[in-house]
């Protein structure tokens, strides 16, 4: 079956807009919920993209939304939660609603209107009994989408995701000139980065693709990095080249909380050093990925020091790389 109106919740994040670009690239009409149009400019102009003023979280306009699509995609998700967590509440309340209860209502309208395919972003290491909030909620939120009878999903599991508006590779470029050297917790933890496009057009094609209902993928580039590996990396791609010192776990969680009662988005949370007790890479090595996903994995260096060396070449192909799906 070919879907043709497809509801893209969180299309105006960071993966999400690749994933709106590259559906509306195919000729889809997509209907994307904001709460802040001034963030989805790039979207707007888009022929088939259809960007509405809507709170997703409110279910009754969730319900509408999903009722005129005949497909949906969750992208929503947050990195930073309540900390600590509560007997009672696992992973708080920040959390328990974007990753939990949000999936539970999309699921509960798309078996209401008969809306059959759901495609659901996680995070590789979900566990609902994982280290930290944030792999706990996801893992709870991965057996919400799969507790269906009458919706076909496909859930993705991606490591960390790298591109030209990324929050990790970006973040440690800008603090690069500032620093003398860049002090990390738990630098020994290793990921296995993804391009943002290779994620979107994994979503993308596996939408139509039978053979993807009831998978979950993980989603991982073709090397594998320790977190120093990748703050050297990205201080030498912005031009500041700095050593990386590993911070005893003491000090960093004292570090984290420090920036959790900052004003703003922490620069690390507790949590997120919780979540660097597990490292984020394929179970399987050598990885490479399914072939129904149609998905090439991009190497890391040449892709990444383009962009945190301030040359973005990738803006000008995005265009002709979502038409060839790609």
């Amino acid at each position: 079956m070919r879907h043709h109106r497809i509801l893209v919740c969180g299309g105006g994040g960071f993966i999400g807009r690749y994933v709106v670009d590259r559906l509306a690239a195919r000729v889809a009409s997509v209907v994307v919920p904001t709460r802040r149009r001034d963030r989805v400019k790039q979207l707007i102009v888009l022929p088939t993209a259809e960007v509405v003023d809507a709170d997703v979280h409110d279910p009754v306009v969730l319900g509408r939304l999903i009722a005129d699509c005949d497909a949906v995609i969750n992208l929503v998700g947050i990195l930073h939660g309540n900390y600590p967590p509560a007997a009672n509440a696992p992973y708080g309340s920040r959390f328990l609603q974007a990753h939990v209860e949000l999936p539970r209502r999309i699921v509960a309208s798309c078996e209401k209107h008969g809306v059959r395919r759901l495609l659901h972003v996680s995070a590789l290491g979900a566990d609902s009994k994982g280290p930290s909030m944030y792999l706990r909620s996801k893992g709870d939120g991965e057996r919400v989408v799969q507790s269906s009878s009458t919706v076909e999903t496909t859930i993705f599991r991606p490591s960390v995701v790298f591109g030209r508006d990324d929050r990790f590779l970006n973040l440690f470029a800008r603090m690069a000139p500032w620093m003398p050297v860049m002090a990390v917790g738990r630098p020994e933890a290793r990921f296995q980065p993804i391009w943002v496009g290779d994620v979107a057009s994994a979503i993308v094609n596996s939408l139509d693709e039978l053979e993807t209902h009831g998978r979950t993928y993980e989603l991982c580039g073709p090397g594998i990095y320790t977190l120093g590996d990748l703050v050297r990396f990205a201080s030498r791609a912005s031009g500041h080249p700095r050593p990386v010192i590993g911070l005893p776990d003491s000090v960093a969680k004292a570090m984290a909380w420090v920036f959790e009662h900052l004003l703003g988005e922490p620069v690390m949370s507790r949590d997120n050093l919780d979540s660097l007790s597990v490292d984020c890479i394929a179970s399987r090595q050598p990885y490479w990925p399914a072939p129904e996903l149609g998905v090439r994995p991009t190497p890391m260096e040449p892709e990444a020091m383009l962009y945190l060396a301030g040359l973005h070449p990738r803006t000008r192909y995005s265009g002709f790389r979502a038409r060839a799906r790609r």
